[in-house]
């Protein structure tokens, strides 16, 4: 799945989504990862909404964006290109953000992570093949762990 990362080092998720001119984007899997590209979006042009938007459209091939910060109508435009908004609240390691995404992969990803690993997943996240959900609780632990790496609210 390809998830973008503001970042202006390609090392640290350090910029904020609505003033980032480059996204760093990654093909993850399972077990390996690599760097796909950099999307460069103009910073300048139109009105916040436009740059909002020309930024939503430029990482719609994306599963997640991570950001520092990702206002709430930057995460409505992302969210109808059907791209997760993950906000880290300050800077994290990429490297590690990747790692802790592989983790959750690799047990029993939600469902929406599922289908856009991948296409054989049904829209209810049961696998094709075996019609299955899989381990719930892992999985649940895995991703509560993970926003808690980026620092996101649990709410219980």
């Amino acid at each position: 799945m390809k998830v973008a990362f503001t970042t202006s080092t390609g090392a640290t998720i350090d910029g904020n989504f609505r003033t980032s001119g480059s996204f760093s984007v990654w093909d993850i899997g399972t077990h390996e990862s690599y760097y796909v590209t950099s999307v460069h979006v103009g910073t300048e042009a139109g009105s916040e909404d436009d740059r909002i938007a020309a930024r939503a459209e430029a990482l719609k091939e994306c599963t997640m964006v991570f950001a520092t910060q990702i206002s709430g109508p930057a995460a409505a435009k992302l969210i109808a290109h059907n791209v997760h908004p993950q906000k880290t609240n300050g800077w994290v390691s990429v490297e590690e953000v990747i790692h802790r995404l592989q983790e959750v992969l690799r047990s029993a990803p939600p469902p929406w992570m599922r289908k856009a690993m991948l296409p054989d997943f049904g829209a209810d996240g049961t696998d094709s093949v075996t019609g299955n959900h899989g381990d719930r609780p892992t999985a649940l632990g895995n991703f509560i762990g993970l926003l808690d790496l980026i620092g996101m609210p649990v709410l219980t």
